[in-house]
Protein backbone atom coordinates (compact mmCIF):
# COMPACT_ATOMS: atom_id res chain seq x y z
CA UNK A 1 0.00 0.00 0.00
CA UNK A 2 1.55 3.17 -0.83
CA UNK A 3 1.10 6.20 1.21
CA UNK A 4 -0.35 9.51 1.05
CA UNK A 5 1.21 11.59 -2.14
CA UNK A 6 1.92 14.90 -1.55
CA UNK A 7 1.26 17.17 -4.60
CA UNK A 8 -2.82 17.71 -4.15
CA UNK A 9 -4.78 16.98 -6.54
CA UNK A 10 -6.59 19.29 -9.42
CA UNK A 11 -10.02 20.40 -9.35
CA UNK A 12 -12.90 17.84 -10.39
CA UNK A 13 -16.08 19.12 -12.02
CA UNK A 14 -18.90 16.95 -11.99
CA UNK A 15 -20.54 15.59 -14.89
CA UNK A 16 -23.93 17.50 -15.65
CA UNK A 17 -26.86 16.83 -13.51
CA UNK A 18 -25.25 15.32 -10.42
CA UNK A 19 -25.30 18.09 -8.47
CA UNK A 20 -28.40 19.39 -6.45
CA UNK A 21 -30.65 21.57 -8.21
CA UNK A 22 -32.72 23.50 -5.27
CA UNK A 23 -35.13 26.27 -5.78
CA UNK A 24 -35.62 29.03 -2.67
CA UNK A 25 -39.56 28.81 -2.52
CA UNK A 26 -41.05 31.49 0.22
CA UNK A 27 -43.96 29.89 2.49
CA UNK A 28 -46.14 32.71 4.11
CA UNK A 29 -47.35 32.02 7.71
CA UNK A 30 -50.05 33.32 9.35
CA UNK A 31 -49.48 33.71 13.50
CA UNK A 32 -52.30 35.17 15.73
CA UNK A 33 -52.25 38.22 17.32
CA UNK A 34 -52.79 36.49 20.38
CA UNK A 35 -49.97 33.63 20.06
CA UNK A 36 -47.18 33.48 22.28
CA UNK A 37 -43.70 34.74 20.84
CA UNK A 38 -41.66 32.24 19.63
CA UNK A 39 -38.43 31.31 21.02
CA UNK A 40 -35.35 32.81 19.70
CA UNK A 41 -32.91 31.13 18.01
CA UNK A 42 -29.58 29.49 19.52
CA UNK A 43 -27.17 32.12 18.34
CA UNK A 44 -29.86 35.02 18.94
CA UNK A 45 -29.63 33.27 22.97
CA UNK A 46 -26.15 32.74 22.47
CA UNK A 47 -25.54 36.59 21.68
CA UNK A 48 -27.75 38.08 24.39
CA UNK A 49 -26.00 36.11 27.03
CA UNK A 50 -22.63 37.33 25.45
CA UNK A 51 -24.13 41.01 26.14
CA UNK A 52 -25.34 40.67 29.51
CA UNK A 53 -21.82 39.31 30.29
CA UNK A 54 -20.08 42.62 29.12
CA UNK A 55 -22.69 44.95 30.88
CA UNK A 56 -22.39 43.78 34.07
Amino acid sequence: MTGPSSTPRGEHTPRPGATWQTALVRVEQVVDDDAPAPRPNRETRRALKRAARRNR
